[in-house]
């Protein structure tokens, strides 16, 4: 078995403050793009990490506490940049996807989560558990939003914590999942942003490794230059103390390890590099 390529998508985006995203940035909005990765695998079949936006998240975001999520992080989104119409264009259709990997369950990763029935889905159930705990208004502060969670995702799951760690050779990062068995994708936890935040190592015959991070930065900058979110972000969704151990890491990662791609699921940088790629 064997990931073919890697293809990455941008399926919407959000605007804020680039100073919630890195310590010591400026306070007007900037653009956040959502990337997705699309992962051909030649015997499971297309993987997608993360979805990014959907018309649905519009939808669960109508009603009060919810539409606080969006008037914090204003959206832009457009049908001609959906999952559909964007894996059309490379020959695929919704119900090809045969499985989707949630790095974690945040509106803007998980918003197309129900446009895909037929995939199994890879996440942790520590993420998962999340959007059942606690009232509307303290998941909407915690960028959860419930109704974009399938109903069915028990059956369809395969969380991480309960398959086997593998030892892996991946700069800092010792050990992580391997998810098909072959070598070729292995999750590896990135944790701090919020609780079951995993990223995804991808090792393809065609092309660059690739390690999808997530949010474990909010781009390369900051992990060239080790420079995290405030304390005010990161406490506010997860641990800043243990983010900040993540960040650093991966910044020995890049030192040690150049041949593999980083990519953080919303830097303006890597989208211009990579969008198209394969």
């Amino acid at each position: 078995m064997a990931v073919k390529r890697w293809h990455l998508l941008r399926v919407g985006a959000c605007r804020h403050p680039e100073i919630m995203a890195r310590k010591g940035g400026h306070v007007c909005p900037v653009d956040f793009p959502a990337l997705v990765g699309l992962i051909l695998h030649e015997t499971f079949g297309p993987i997608l990490f993360d979805t990014g936006y959907h018309r649905r998240f519009f939808t669960a975001t109508e009603a009060f506490p919810e539409r606080l999520y969006r008037l914090m992080t204003p959206v832009q989104y457009d049908e001609a940049e959906s999952l559909d119409v964007q894996l059309a264009r490379l020959g695929l259709a919704a119900s090809d996807i045969a499985g989707v990997f949630v790095s974690h369950f945040h509106g803007d990763h998980v918003a197309g989560l129900k446009a895909f029935p037929k995939a199994r889905i890879f996440c942790a159930r520590d993420g998962l558990d999340r959007t059942r705990r606690g009232g509307r208004f303290t998941r909407v502060r915690q960028g959860l939003l419930s109704a974009l969670v399938p109903d069915d995702i028990d059956h369809r799951a395969t969380f991480l914590e309960d398959m086997p760690p593998q030892p892996l050779q991946l700069g800092p990062f010792a050990s992580g999942v391997d998810l098909l068995a072959d070598g070729t994708l292995l999750a590896v936890q990135l944790a701090g942003h919020c609780p079951g935040h995993w990223g995804l190592w991808v090792r393809p015959q065609t092309g660059p490794e690739a390690f999808f991070i997530g949010d474990a930065a909010w781009s390369i900058s900051a992990i060239t230059d080790n420079a995290p979110p405030p304390a005010v972000t990161t406490a506010l969704l997860g641990e800043t103390a243990t983010y900040r151990a993540t960040l650093s890491a991966l910044g020995q990662l890049m030192t040690s390890m150049p041949q593999v791609e980083i990519i953080p699921s919303h830097c303006q940088v890597t989208a211009q590099k990579w969008l198209g790629h394969g």
